[in-house]
């Protein structure tokens, strides 16, 4: 059957139980952890599948899959955790083998139920740890991008999005007593193993403090009157941070904040803006509080800004007059 080969698929990252400080989130990491595996099923047609595979620890991608010849992808030197490369071999090949039967067991409720191709499967599954609590692990499955079933408290259940078929399967599914002990040791034991040797093992890159750069620049005219005032903050890590359009001490309650954007090389960009009228810019700052900075703030007063690009502008209409006269003088000579 379909999710009867999800335990499988689970053990690509993970190897034998640790009872021993399971639930002990490591020093310098803020909670909650977590550790998952994101697989998204392409069916084109009763024999062409596409597939992508990756491992995330947090939001960070810590692994693939190459499909042809089926190998787990580690993107970072510590991505492998505490396994020995037998552990790791051992896995991939038993991560093959399981993908296979998984596709073949996809392809046979495709054609019990008479599904229209093309379509799409998702799943994903991993664990979540918390301080002083036990180990939360899931299993979400999704048809066609809705919620279909999920795994919770050692038993499936179906999504309303699922519909009938949803139900018949979670109720078979149900019936394997045995295959739901496994599913649940694999996502309360053997994941947090994988998770915590995964942060102990790339440590002195996760904890790492990157200091952000900031920067001002006007935006997009709002209005006749009006001006946008942004303030860009790039290359800090760990991604919390916070930044806010301030007069004096005041926070500005228009500061609109967009999302955090990933640069190439881990650390993250910001981008927060504020419109107001023209007249009233002055006085207005940008304040940024990253764990990096060591309690000091970065400043950004738009006043300044406003001179420096007063001052810009003049250095450059002076150029332009300067080489205008030589011209002229040049041609007249």
């Amino acid at each position: 059957m379909l999710f009867l080969q999800l335990p499988l698929l689970l053990a690509l990252f993970v190897g034998g139980d640790n009872e021993e400080n399971k639930n002990s989130v490591p020093e310098g990491f803020q909670e909650p952890v977590s550790f998952k595996v994101i697989c998204v099923l392409s069916f084109h047609n009763s024999s062409w599948v596409q597939s992508l595979c990756s491992g995330w620890l947090g939001e960070l991608q810590t692994h693939g899959w190459k499909n042809n010849p089926g190998t787990i992808i580690y993107l970072w030197p510590w991505s492998k955790g505490n396994f020995s490369n037998e552990e790791l071999m051992e896995m991939q090949n038993f991560f093959h083998m399981s993908f296979v039967r998984f596709v073949q067991a996809f392809y046979s409720l495709a054609k019990k139920w008479k599904l229209e191709y093309p379509f799409e499967g998702q799943i994903a599954k991993g664990c979540e740890l918390h301080a002083g609590e036990a180990p939360v692990g899931f299993i979400r499955t999704a048809y066609q991008g809705s919620d279909f079933l999920s795994f919770q408290n050692k038993s499936w259940v179906s999504s309303p999005e699922g519909g009938r078929r949803a139900q018949i399967l979670r109720r078979l599914l149900n019936l394997f007593e045995g295959n739901q002990e496994t599913i649940h040791k694999l996502l309360s034991d053997t994941c947090p193993r994988f998770l915590l040797g995964l942060l102990d093992a790339g440590k002195a890159y996760l904890q790492r403090q990157v200091r952000p750069e900031a920067w001002l620049s006007p935006g997009p005219s709002p209005g006749p009157g009006q001006l946008t005032l942004v303030c860009h903050v790039s290359g800090f890590y760990p991604k919390p941070i916070w930044v806010m359009w301030m007069r004096g001490e005041q926070e500005q309650q228009g500061t609109q904040r967009n999302d955090i954007l990933p640069n190439a090389d881990g650390t993250s960009y910001l981008r927060v803006s504020l419109d107001v009228e023209a007249s009233e810019a002055s006085g207005l700052s940008c304040r940024v509080r990253h764990s990096s900075l060591g309690g000091q703030d970065i400043i950004l007063h738009w006043d300044h800004h406003s001179s420096v690009g007063w001052i810009a502008l003049a250095v450059i209409v002076t150029l332009v007059l300067m080489a205008g006269l030589a011209f002229w003088l040049w041609k007249h000579w």
